[in-house]
């Protein structure tokens, strides 16, 4: 399939990784890379349909938990106003947040998935209430809850908890903070959690959706019946782990099909139905990579962006099995070599993913419609990390920055 983009000469590695990618999972993908402050990544491919047409350089995909890394992007720019606090109560701003016993997690407990209310389907009747903002916050609202040393990953929660956070700090809905805050000053392609018709239209279909004629393990894994047995199997062994809580985090009661009719990309769900671009999704990283401004915007100063690299949490997570690394709103960067210490963003379900890397000035980003791996990551984000991570190896190695190998040479794949 046709690769079309830049990359400079020194990043051709990401180019051949990402053209076997393209030709060996189908569909179509876009990855970009900023280093030392400039675009050096620029690369799209494959098609945005199932009527084969290409992919284009505008075209965006539903990118899911990636859009988690953009809600936590705002709360910190808010931390780095002093609109908000991190240890404050979230109640402070939300009173009636406060019901259910909820009135001592704070902001931080949030970021940090240690809220207490990971679980959604208890909050549910039916699967199509994640449409409904105003459903889903007045629930989480009412819900009990009390903060947890452990971290239970938030799944899709952690978008209303957050959304409704942004827009109770800044009195304006999330839509229009991103659009003012993000959108324009950056000047970022496409990045809408909710996104308007025009918008829509450039929006990639996704494919080999779970929930299909042939659901995939995962699937099969973390229905009801498989939930329980497996549940009472590891009670059994007295294993830590606890499936029907990450069943009830991850999947909603109609097994998630809502989260793939065209209609979600209409209305906010912030922890799953963000619709981007990669090169949107990897300025707005470089933005911390850069210790907190780029091209003449700051959005963070550097002790914020500091204070977003300190790893919170260290043990394994109660819904991701592993140890997540969490940051304020983030989590360790992995790749196929394992996870980066000085890394952090957030992967979605289905191989999109951003992340950045303040001491190698380093932003990278992926989205696709290829839906493929599973709820804890895919193979294609982590092998174009891998990718990256070797070519700035070499230039460090030989001492050549923005300002020299990639001055010199641009390769197009086209």
């Amino acid at each position: 399939m046709t690769i079309e983009g830049m990359a400079a000469a020194p990043f051709w590695p990401v180019v051949r990784v990402f053209e076997k990618q393209i030709d060996s999972s189908g569909g179509g993908a876009a990855v970009c890379v900023y280093y030392e402050g400039r675009k050096v990544v620029d690369l799209w491919g494959g098609v945005r349909d199932e009527a084969g047409r290409s992919w284009r350089e505008d075209t965006m995909a539903m990118s899911f938990s990636t859009s988690k890394g953009v809600t936590s992007t705002l709360l910190n720019m808010l931390a780095d106003r002093g609109e908000l606090a991190y240890d404050d109560p979230i109640a402070h701003y939300w009173p009636e947040f406060a019901a259910g016993g909820k009135g001592n997690i704070s902001v931080r407990d949030l970021l940090t998935h240690r809220a207490g209310l990971s679980r959604l389907r208890p909050l549910l009747d039916r699967g199509d209430r994640i449409l409904d903002w105003e459903y889903m916050v007045d629930r989480l609202a009412r819900a009990e809850a009390k903060p947890q040393l452990e971290s239970a990953y938030h799944a899709l929660t952690y978008g209303w908890l957050t959304g409704e956070l942004i827009q109770r700090v800044t009195g304006r809905s999330l839509a229009d903070v991103i659009r003012t805050e993000l959108e324009e000053p950056l000047g970022l392609d496409g990045i809408y959690v909710g996104a308007p018709a025009e918008a829509r239209a450039r929006a990639a279909q996704l494919s080999a959706c779970p929930g299909s004629e042939r659901p995939g393990l995962i699937a099969a894994l973390l229905s009801d019946r498989a939930t329980d047995a497996l549940t009472r199997l590891h009670r059994l062994i007295r294993s830590p782990l606890d499936v029907k809580h990450i069943r009830d985090a991850l999947v909603p009661p109609d097994n998630a099909k809502t989260l793939f009719e065209e209609r979600i990309l209409g209305v906010p769900v912030p922890a799953a139905n963000g619709l981007f671009t990669a090169r949107s999704l990897a300025r707005l990283y470089a933005v911390i990579a850069e210790g907190g401004s780029l091209d003449g915007v700051e959005l963070f100063t550097p002790d914020t962006v500091r204070q977003m690299s300190r790893v919170q949490v260290k043990g394994r997570d109660r819904v991701m099995p592993i140890r997540m690394g969490w940051r304020l709103g983030y989590h360790t960067a992995f790749t196929c070599r394992g996870g980066l210490e000085t890394a952090f963003g957030h992967f979605g379900f289905g191989g999109s993913g951003a992340w950045a890397d303040p001491s190698r000035r380093l932003s990278v980003a992926m989205v696709n419609n290829r839906v493929g791996g599973t709820p804890f990551g895919d193979f294609r984000i982590a092998a174009i990390g891998s990718a990256v991570l070797r070519a700035t190896k070499k230039l460090r190695l030989r001492g050549a920055g923005s300002n020299g190998a990639l001055e010199s040479e641009v390769y197009s794949p086209a």
